[in-house]
């Protein structure tokens, strides 16, 4: 893998931006594929990385290529694809055309069908997967500030391409199972609707307990579907997946003092989902609790907490007036 090639992050949102940013500053050369309304907003203020550590870089237009055409993709060795996972097809499709043969893929969406789709379109690629553990916020003016903490894990190859991303801001992690992690955090993302039907942001949400335990009983209707898939998660913290929904059903004093062990919070995070609603787009629901409920039918079992969260977020989406700041029981309540 050639040092002098470009890194490309096709479909640069919040994630995309941020993660490029961060590497444009350890010294990669990056261009970001990106919609003209992230393009405009960079254009006009340059591209701020922030995060809950107290890191800053301030970067100039001089310093990042931008552009929506994605013929800027034949420049690439890396593409980073990180748009949404209904986007999947769309962005291999134009990867297909315009990027060179030797480039690698590397998906850092939120999913589980996403490498799937990306190897089947691109079958002369190799196609990594990959998984993003922080929150990242838009905070407007081409400002993106990373809200909690976690290292990218990616899919170990031969050629080490997390070895070679990683620095010492933004580690890249190689894991044999990433199938298992990509599971485990399907695992987590399950709040992110549950943030985005509260419009309250993720540190407040889970100090209060009523919510943790809403959490958590979707934590074990979830298990209990992908368990029946066959399938063993794997944990995005050091407690296992089955212990989870025990912890956050803790008292809120023990529940803070063990996850400020595990993960850090900076009260400005919010879930992807919650900043979709306000901006009027679509979500990614029918890849999180949608996915369980699919796989629930397959194996003649229920799920109805997902499918109640599913049908409260496809009416959000349809009102456009953004989070409808639901309590718990609001949730839980069937019509």
């Amino acid at each position: 893998m050639a040092s002098s090639k470009t890194i490309c992050v096709a479909g640069a949102g919040s994630i995309g931006c941020f993660v490029g940013g961060m590497l444009r500053a350890g010294g990669h050369q990056v261009s970001l594929l990106a919609r003209l309304r992230v393009i405009d907003e960079i254009k006009r203020n340059g591209l701020t990385i922030t995060s809950f550590e107290g890191l800053e870089h301030r970067l100039t237009l001089a310093e990042i290529t931008l552009s929506d055409d994605s013929a800027i993709l034949a420049d690439a060795g890396i593409i980073l694809v990180t748009v949404k996972s209904d986007d999947t097809a769309e962005i291999a499709d134009l990867i297909a055309r315009h990027a060179a043969k030797d480039a690698v893929i590397v998906s850092l969406q939120n999913g589980i069908g996403n490498v799937a789709v990306l190897r089947e379109a691109l079958p002369d690629h190799d196609v990594l997967a990959g998984m993003v553990p922080f929150n990242v916020v838009s905070m407007g003016g081409g400002h993106f500030h990373r809200a909690t903490s976690g290292d990218i894990l990616l899919e170990r190859d031969e050629a080490n391409t997390a070895k070679w991303l990683s620095q010492p801001e933004l580690a890249f992690r190689a894991v044999d199972d990433i199938a298992g992690v990509q599971w485990g955090k399907l695992l987590v993302n399950l709040n992110n609707a549950l943030v985005a039907l509260s419009d309250l942001p993720l540190r407040e949400q889970l100090s209060q307990r009523p919510w943790r335990v809403l959490f958590a009983d979707q934590w074990r209707e979830a298990l209990r579907v992908i368990n029946a898939e066959g399938i063993d998660p794997v944990s995005t913290t050091p407690l296992p997946a089955s212990f989870t929904p025990f912890i956050l059903r803790l008292p809120d004093f023990l529940f803070q003092r063990i996850a400020a062990s595990m993960v850090k919070i900076d009260p400005k995070a919010r879930s992807s989902m919650w900043e979709d609603l306000q901006r009027g787009r679509r979500t990614e629901i029918d890849h999180l609790q949608g996915l369980i409920v699919g796989l629930a039918k397959r194996h003649g079992l229920n799920a109805p907490l997902s499918a109640r969260i599913v049908a409260l977020i496809r009416n959000v989406e349809q009102a456009g007036k953004g989070s409808p700041a639901l309590t718990p029981e609001q949730i839980r309540k069937v019509d």
